[in-house]
């Protein structure tokens, strides 16, 4: 059982992320919540991630649905929360990492954009089709 009011602790996903919700009585019966990821407001955790990750969600011929993310500080790529084997080469206008996603070829690509502000622009090509990235 948990309190009504106050901050309750828990762990959440395999890397066991320290979470903790506030409630806190606002009047009456309302209350305000504020969730914590890791000493940080779940807005400026999901904000560090965006940062820190690329998110696509592929729907493949035979109807499979995949959450493909890149890792950029590792390039390390997930998916639906496993580790993939992949192969990186370098190409003409940057590189190309390949791995399959059940029987499918995909690579994710990266190229410059050309901005400073704007970096390395990813993108996702799943048996030779472009997949955009999940937004929020």
């Amino acid at each position: 059982m948990f309190k009504l009011v106050g901050p309750e602790v828990f762990l959440l996903g395999k890397s066991n992320a320290r979470c903790v919700i506030k409630v806190e009585p606002v009047g009456g019966f309302s209350y305000s919540y504020e969730l914590e990821v890791n000493g940080k407001n779940y807005h400026k955790f999901n904000e560090n991630q965006g940062r820190a990750m690329r998110t696509w969600l592929a729907t493949l011929p035979n109807d499979e649905q995949y959450r493909v993310v890149l890792e950029k500080d590792t390039l390390d790529i997930w998916a639906n929360g496993k580790k993939l084997e992949a192969t990186g080469e370098f190409v003409d206008d940057g590189t190309e990492t390949h791995f399959t996603l059940g029987s499918w070829p995909a690579l994710i690509k990266a190229v410059s954009s050309g901005n400073r502000r704007e970096g390395i622009v990813h993108s996702l090509i799943v048996n030779d089709r472009l997949i955009p990235e999940a937004s929020d």
